[in-house]
């Protein structure tokens, strides 16, 4: 169930790239429009706000007498009406009749010569336009209308208001086709036109609007410059409901891109400002956006509690289901049957009370879709779900129950209520049916193909959890169809992923192939848009995204898959990586040259390990060799436990037997049945592309029975098949800036070793020391500027996570987070100097109990820029750290030596002293990326 903003927050429009979409609403005494589309069931997300962008005003009589600069018009009270018709009509979700009377109005203005009302009215129509989906008729009104104003003869403050009221609709299109860099230039202009108006609040939405679309370019550093720049200017602003509105804004727009404890500050601020002026409907609007963050900050408890404010302060009835329907999804979540049990009358009963609009729509096809979760997570028992049940019979949308499930016969796609023959739970399904096709039928009463779409796509789906395939089918099918009508990708991916494992079920292997690979492919398309989301509740990347990949990559496995399914399967599992760290990021990476790893090193093989649901699928390149394919029954649940258990094993507490057999499990999984091939090519290193949980653990610590991989091969770690433009470090080039801390800090215990550590380190090659005080974010970018280190070393403590706001490196004076990594570390590469060619972390760890963790890793070695990153999976000894990173640097300067044997040669330095010869000291040591 998807998280849904309250209606005093979703205005006007917004992008229909981006899979989420809704209606718009006025904002309180803000006269701007705020953008923003709502498409809840997509995932556990809240939308994108996209703020400020929009004035749906009409001028004043005095204004329109004053602007009456070209043929002078005798005032038309029934022109100016309809346009507030088609304003109320838009504001109620009513496009399609929106677009009826503001055409007429347009008409009438047109015949007049009354440019400024006609440019006005064919700007509203862009909104419509849009909104439907209808890109070609948005764009030929909104061309229409700046050009009537660029002929406008005097350019007063009234002027530069409307120019920067159409620049809003026409940016907010350019957004919603996917064109970020106009999207952002037409801001710019709508800002400077706001600026010559004097109309800070416009300047204010227009520059959040512009963080916005940074944040979607990849841009993080200068969007959150913005935000913090409107942060500041709203602070200026006298307290006023406005400045709440503002604040609401700013804050919805600091979640999004991430920063959630800001965020919260921000909307405490403005409900502060909400309640000294008494507006319970701006109240609303921020308890609800409130609710959101503390979701997103996992605070389930005050989630809830602000949704139950937000509602029981709401004004209109719409509101209040809003604020139920995300209570609602978040207990389903939580699997608290009980309250749910609870809320799902109290929802359905505010449900009749709804205007036929897209946002009424959309609300039942939530509350339908929440109800379809609670059945399939076996929500309560059947007593439960039958008087449920009973209980809709009684509001009387169910005038009866359905016969007994033995008696079911399939039916056409069936559109009204009667017809359903959905059975189980003694009705539920056929209730959840029945709801559904009301909201498809008030969808064609609109003319929305959308939201048609929408609701059509969701009763396919209650076919499918029912196993009534033909029906599913044939619902989905036509929700697929109305999406790609109006080029609505968001949706259309959906529906296809849909459609894949409908045809799976109905044995069509062919068909579902091709269905979920145009399911990846529309994923690929948006992923400029998905970026920008906040992984863990505003888009649920495990729940919406990976698994179409995966299940695309499981269909070409199957039945000896080809050498082509084979480069498929591995090149789709690659896309799923590269969206996976942009996810992590919320903003686009890879923005440098790269070269593909299997034609590197004619001595390396590449490891790619797939985890799917009911097997381990592995897939090998061997230098001028076909792909090499095996896999092994096993399911995700199993290796997962396995590897848990290993984990827990790798500690010198644990029995060496249990560790043993586990670590030759593994091993048996990845590298038993290619270990001939391996010897035959003479292969001297493994390049390891490791999946899900594989990638906390150290390849080096797996054993065949007699020896442990390291001491077999070089090891190294890749994140994708391509690597930053690989090249061998000589040793001549050597010459590090090696910075640390002894001394505890931010709660962080002392390492009194890091002293020896790059003592020794300096000892071996030229070395420039920061310690303690010394090692300051500032200090450590100004010598990385200043002087052409290839190598830098950090022994500090830090942290790996699945969260990047959780993943850090630690200094004397704070942290640095892995987003602000490359501003310390690329600012040679920014120079179009070199980058740095190793850094080094030899002390950080994974955070604990982060299944993910290892992903904090990755993307601190995409962030940093670097060729090669080695660091630590674990905090590791002090001393023995130090030794190897002694030997490591040794290694190093001698000829011929890559920083993987460099690497493979300083943990068999402590392999073999007695005291240092578990896998707890020198496993957790890894080489990630250029290994040469």
């Amino acid at each position: 169930m998807a998280v849904r903003r309250s209606r005093t927050q979703k205005i006007a429009i917004f992008s229909s790239r981006l899979k989420v979409f809704s209606r718009c609403i006025g904002l309180g005494l803000l006269t701007l429009f705020l953008i923003m589309w709502v498409f809840p069931t997509l995932a556990q997300h809240p939308p994108i706000p996209l703020t400020g962008s929009t004035q749906i005003q009409v001028l004043s009589r005095e204004q329109y007498h004053r602007e009456q600069d070209i043929n002078s018009v005798q005032e038309d009270d029934n022109a100016l009406t309809q346009l507030e018709q088609g304003k109320a009509l838009y504001a109620a979700g009513r496009f399609w009749q929106a677009i009826r009377v503001w055409q007429q109005a347009m008409q009438g203005y047109q015949d007049r010569g009354d440019r400024i009302h006609h440019a006005l009215s064919l700007s509203y129509l862009s909104l419509a336009y849009q909104e439907l989906g209808q890109w070609q008729e948005a764009e030929q009104t909104i061309t229409q209308s700046l050009n009537l104003v660029a002929n406008l003869l005097k350019p007063t403050p009234n002027h530069q208001r409307l120019l920067a009221q159409l620049l809003n609709t026409q940016a907010s299109l350019h957004y919603a086709q996917g064109q970020m860099e106009a999207a952002l230039d037409t801001w710019k202009q709508a800002e400077q036109a706001y600026q010559d108006a004097g109309d800070q609040t416009g300047i204010f939405g227009s520059q959040i609007n512009q963080a916005q679309v940074l944040q979607a370019l990849g841009l993080y550093r200068r969007s959150q410059i913005t935000l913090e720049r409107v942060q500041t200017q709203l602070q200026t602003q006298a307290d006023s409901l406005l400045k709440a509105a503002g604040l609401r804004s700013l804050g919805v727009a600091l979640q999004v891109v991430g920063n959630l404890e800001e965020s919260q500050q921000v909307l405490q601020q403005s409900l502060a400002i909400t309640q000294r002026f008494d507006s319970a409907s701006d109240q609303s609007a921020t308890l609800f956006s409130l609710g959101n963050t503390a979701r997103a900050l996992q605070e389930f408890e005050e989630a809830i509690a602000y949704y139950q404010q937000a509602a029981s302060t709401a004004i209109s009835p719409l509101t209040q289901v809003e604020a139920q329907l995300n209570q609602l999804s978040l207990l389903i979540e939580t699997q608290n049957w009980t309250d749910t049990q609870t809320l799902v009358p109290q929802i359905y009963a505010q449900l009749s009370n709804l205007p036929l609009n897209r946002a009424a729509v959309y609300a039942q096809v939530n509350f339908a879709e929440s109800l379809i979760k609670m059945g399939s997570r076996g929500a309560g028992d059947q007593r439960e779900m039958g008087e449920l049940s009973q209980y809709l019979v009684r509001a009387g949308f169910v005038d009866t129950l359905p016969p007994s499930i033995a008696n079911r016969k399939s039916l056409n796609p069936p559109l009204h209520p009667q017809n359903h023959t959905l059975e189980d739970h003694k009705g539920f399904p056929r209730a959840i049916a029945q709801l559904l096709a009301r909201a498809i039928h008030q969808a064609r009463q609109l003319n929305d193909t959308r939201a048609e779409s929408y609701a059509l796509g969701q009763l396919g789906h209650l076919y499918m959890e029912t196993q009534q395939w033909l029906e599913a089918r044939g619902l989905t099918e036509k929700a697929l169809t109305l999406a790609q009508g109006i080029q609505a990708t968001e949706i259309a991916y959906r529906w296809q992923w849909q459609l894949s494992q409908i045809l799976q079920h109905q044995g069509n292997l062919t068909g579902a192939i091709a269905a979920n690979r145009e399911a990846v492919h529309t994923l690929q398309s948006l992923r400029s848009d998905l970026v920008a989301i906040n992984p863990d509740v505003q888009f649920s990347f495990r729940e919406t995204v990976e698994p179409i990949y995966r299940n695309l990559v499981e269909l070409l496995l199957r039945n000896q898959p080809t050498p082509e399914q084979l480069q498929e399967a591995r090149e789709t599992i690659e896309s799923l990586r590269l969206a996976e760290l942009e996810n992590f990021f919320r903003e686009a990476c890879w923005q440098v040259q790269r070269q593909a790893i299997d034609q590197i090193d004619p001595q390396a093989s590449v490891i790619y390990p797939i985890i799917l649901p009911n097997h381990l699928a592995v897939i090998v390149s061997l230098p001028g060799k076909p792909l090499r394919y095996f896999q092994t029954d096993v399911t995700e649940t199993q290796i997962d436990s396995t590897i848990e258990q290993l984990l827990q094993a790798l500690n010198p507490v644990w029995s060496t037997k249990e560790r043993l057999r586990l670590s030759q499990q593994v091993y048996d999984w990845l590298i038993r049945p290619i270990e001939q091939e391996l010897k035959e090519n003479e292969i001297k290193t493994l390049v390891f592309v490791l999946d899900g949980a594989l990638r906390n653990l150290p390849m080096a610590a797996l054993y065949d029975g007699e020896q442990y991989l390291i001491e077999n091969y070089n090891i190294a770690l890749s994140v994708g098949l391509q690597l930053i433009e690989p090249r061998s470090l000589l040793p001549q080039q050597l010459k590090a800036l090696t910075a640390g801390l002894t001394e505890a800090r931010d709660g962080f215990p002392a390492l009194p070793a890091v002293e020896l550590e790059v003592e020794n380190i300096a000892a071996q090659i030229p070395t420039k020391v920061f310690l303690n005080q010394q090692f300051t974010h500032q200090a450590l970018q100004e010598q990385i500027e200043a002087t052409p280190f290839p190598v830098v070393h950090l022994a500090t403590h830090g942290q790996f996570s699945s969260k990047a706001e959780n993943t850090f490196l630690l200094t004397w004076n704070g942290r640095i987070k892995v987003k602000d990594l490359d501003q310390l570390l690329q600012t040679r590469q920014r120079q179009n100097t070199n980058p740095i060619e190793l850094l080094v972390l030899s002390a950080c760890q994974t955070a604990t109990g982060d299944k993910r963790a290892a992903l904090g890793l990755a993307g601190l070695a995409v962030r940093s820029g670097a060729r090669s990153t080695l660091a630590t999976l674990w905090s590791v000894n002090d001393e023995s750290t130090a030794q190897l990173m002694v030997e490591f640097y040794r290694q190093l300067t001698q000829s011929q030596v890559s920083k993987a044997q460099a690497l493979r040669q300083a943990q068999l330095t402590l392999l073999r002293q007695p005291n240092y010869q578990h896998p707890f000291y020198w496993a957790p040591f890894v080489l990630v990326g250029n290994w040469l």
